[in-house]
């Protein structure tokens, strides 16, 4: 069964009826009749919300001269030292016309960011860990570099791209050419939906096992259960620890793959 926070269940409270109309309407069943808009849709919407008054409040405070914390957080995201900001990512690996390719890319990797981070608060969950969330960034990414490829060679050459160099090869390279491409959203998605599913499921079990212990410790003797309750208060800190480790690596993922992705799809045959 899905976790269902506050959020959630406040959500329902107010769309739940309006929700259950539409479904209806579409000849949908809810898997949840009481709360007919899943855990992982409303995060989602949470971290859409979240994402643009994070980008209102940065732009309202942006300076040369004196430049914020915010703001340069921002500009790490984009640009640092180490090369992994969306802009470096997209420059090394996007082509030469890189700079258009920014909001979108961006968008989704900030998108992913966020939404693993949510999974670091205890009264939030992050929406990335239910496959039809990183499913649906996989989606919109498959589409875009197919279309930037159509753009940059025209329908007929982007096709003639899968066909390979050799012209009596074609028959044999066009099928797996398009088998592996369409194996891109594939990869896309499971790799962030498991990893992030994993990190959920490994805190839970231990924050369970370490709760467990002190309940039991505190009903032999107080004491015992204050000593064994330290566990449980640093413990999950190493696991939120290792959450926000795991969000930072999958959103770096989710930024360079497609960056490759329309490189290769936008490439000149030499």
């Amino acid at each position: 069964m899905e976790h269902v926070s506050a959020l959630t269940h406040l959500v329902n409270r107010f769309f739940g009826n309006f929700a259950l109309s539409l479904l209806s309407a579409l000849h949908v069943k809810p898997t949840d009749p009481e709360n007919p808009i899943p855990e992982h849709v409303v995060m989602a919407l949470a971290v859409l919300v979240v994402g643009t008054l994070l980008a209102l409040w940065v732009r309202s405070r942006l300076s040369v001269e004196r430049p914020g914390a915010s703001q340069q957080v921002a500009e790490i995201l984009l640009n640092n030292p180490m090369g992994f900001g969306i802009r470096d990512v997209l420059s090394q690996n996007a082509g030469h016309h890189w700079e258009r390719y920014i909001p979108m890319v961006g968008s989704i990797a900030l998108f992913v960011l966020l939404g693993n981070l949510f999974g670091a608060f205890p009264f939030l969950t992050a929406p990335t860990s239910a496959y039809t969330v990183p499913l649906a960034c996989a989606i919109i990414t498959f589409l875009y570099f197919n279309w930037q490829g159509i753009r940059h060679h025209g329908a007929i050459g982007y096709l003639k791209h899968f066909t390979g160099p050799v012209a009596w090869l074609a028959p044999l390279m066009f099928p797996v050419e398009i088998l592996s491409t369409t194996a891109r959203l594939l990869s896309l998605s499971v790799r962030l939906w498991a990893n992030i599913f994993a990190s959920d499921i490994i805190y839970g079990l231990f924050l369970g096992l370490f709760a467990g212990a002190f309940t039991s410790g505190w009903t032999k003797s107080p004491i015992l259960g204050v000593v064994v309750g330290v566990l449980p208060a640093l413990i999950p800190i190493a696991f939120i620890l290792l959450h926000v480790f795991v969000s930072v690596v999958q959103a770096y993922v989710f930024t360079i793959l497609p960056a490759v992705y329309i490189g290769m799809a936008t490439a000149d045959e030499h």
